[in-house]
């Protein structure tokens, strides 16, 4: 009864084999976008400017030895948006996604809440996908834009005041 078996074995390992290894050897996909936080407040609103042109690199950290290791860069295109391709599995690392650089001279401040973004580089978590997008992230304008006051009390819930 087991050698009834073995052939039909022999077959699916030959069969998945492949699909192993293009997993193995396939990139993954990174998305984000860099934004101005025109309004200062700390996330994306209807006032928010998308940066063509910013800088973002991802890093890998290992969780043992704490070495860094820069595993990917990108630019920004027209609409804020980066795609970069990052190659090999990264296990347990912690990999960010990292603000460099925005080419605005009045949106230069990396928010410190939304400067890095974690990015997932591994296989061994059940996600079928290689394509992984990072949260958004922003640097701050100089100073507000006028009408901000106002936006705020939009965002505000049920009327509370005491944030302005």
């Amino acid at each position: 009864m087991a050698k009834s078996f073995a052939p039909l074995i022999a077959v699916l390992c030959v069969l998945v084999l492949p699909l192993a290894a293009m997993a193995v050897g396939t990139p993954f996909h990174i998305e984000g976008s860099v934004y101005c936080d025109t309004c200062r407040f700390g996330f994306e609103t209807i006032a928010t400017q998308y940066i063509r042109g910013a800088r973002v690199r991802i890093v890998c950290k290992d969780r043992v030895t704490l070495k860094s290791e820069l595993v990917g860069v990108a630019v920004t295109g027209p609409d804020g948006k980066y795609k970069v391709a990052v190659r090999g599995d990264r296990q347990d690392q912690q990999c960010l996604a990292e603000l460099v650089h925005s080419p605005l001279s009045r949106c230069q401040e990396a928010d410190p809440g939304r400067s890095t973004a974690t990015v997932i580089l591994t296989r061994s978590n059940g996600a079928a996908s290689t394509r992984h997008y990072a949260n958004a992230m922003g640097f701050f304008r100089d100073e507000p834009l006028r009408g901000c006051a106002a936006l705020r009390k939009r965002y505000l819930a049920d009327g509370d005041n005491r944030a302005i």
